[in-house]
């Protein structure tokens, strides 16, 4: 037998394939992983959309109930739904080590996050709370650089910054002044970090428990303490809440604790997760046009200039997080 000529050589991959049939499985593989990268942002839109709610919802519970008998019930029923889900899936339980690092979550997205604003939301628009929130995806970025000990762009902390010296300025602006950030402001500010704390947290650890088995052993891990605060709330202020405020309760508890948790770190886990948690600019967005709608709260030039500049120095900030190696 003779020697294969150069043409033949030409066509073949040396696995079998031809060059046609190689170029269609490398174009199904290339447009399988596009496929995939396009389903994570629409799980991580469809968790934002869910959190979206949030603060407005906040706010229509405040007119029948305590803050903090929102910030602490909500809790105590997710943290039911969770612990039906992991007993019916029959959920291994976690480490000794796994568990301190669940109570990190715990602290930021069960307990820090709600218990601020909804102690902030007594006294300020959902509005002006998105607005401040909108720091979060900026401050989430931050601490996933600190936890993950990555060594970004000195771009990266040069907008950061920025943004947290735009979110001060909006609410300096609207207060009246430096003097008119009160207490309010600095809640809302201690729930970005603390949702910052938990959701970096809570990314790395559903790595290794799973997406949604992270949020719903956090839940469980937090529930005695959520039991008790729930408790004495109900003690102290009795609800008087109509319909429509238990519904939005409701909301709170069975979705923005619980079910959107699934949407959102269904998509990080899909990823790539610095383009996912990109998604997250827009909540601010969808929470200030809820507040219009829902709560029929004006929205005027201060909101629609404070908001633009605090998602724009947050999207810098990620972006240059995530062109980091």
């Amino acid at each position: 037998m003779g020697l294969p000529d150069a043409a033949d050589e030409g066509t073949d991959t040396g696995s079998g394939l031809d060059e046609s049939e190689f170029d269609e499985v490398a174009h199904r593989l290339l447009h399988g992983q596009r496929a995939s990268h396009r389903s994570g942002i629409w799980w991580g839109l469809l968790g934002v959309t869910a959190f979206s709610f949030t603060l407005p919802f906040t706010r229509v519970a405040l007119g029948g109930l305590s803050p903090l008998f929102i910030g602490s019930g909500r809790a105590v029923i997710a943290a039911a739904l969770a612990a039906l889900a992991l007993a019916l899936t029959r959920q291994p339980r976690p480490s000794g080590p796994q568990w301190l690092r669940l109570a990190v979550v715990a602290g930021g997205i069960v307990i820090g996050f709600p218990m601020l604003t909804s102690l902030a939301l007594t006294t300020v628009p959902a509005s002006h709370g998105a607005v401040v929130v909108g720091l979060l995806p900026g401050a989430t970025a931050v601490m996933a650089v600190i936890r993950g000990h990555e060594r970004p762009a000195a771009s990266f902390w040069l907008f950061a910054a920025l943004g947290a010296v735009v979110t001060v300025a909006f609410a300096a602006i609207e207060g009246g002044g430096l003097a008119g950030v009160g207490w309010a402001d600095l809640l809302l500010f201690a729930a970005v970090i603390a949702a910052a704390i938990g959701y970096a947290e809570g990314g790395l650890l559903a790595r290794e428990l799973g997406s949604w088995q992270t949020v719903s052993w956090a839940l469980v891990l937090a529930a005695p303490v959520m039991v008790l605060v729930a408790g004495a709330a109900l003690v102290a202020e009795p609800p008087t809440a109509d319909a429509a405020e238990w519904l939005a309760f409701g909301y709170l508890a069975a979705v923005s604790m619980f079910l959107g948790f699934f949407a959102w770190y269904r998509g990080l886990a899909i990823g790539p997760i610095a383009r996912v948690s990109q998604v997250q600019l827009v909540q601010p967005v969808m929470g200030i046009a809820w507040a219009a709608i829902i709560l029929h709260e004006p929205i005027g030039w201060t909101t629609i200039i404070g908001g633009s500049a605090v998602i724009g120095c947050a999207a810098l900030a990620v972006r240059r997080r995530a062109g980091t190696p």
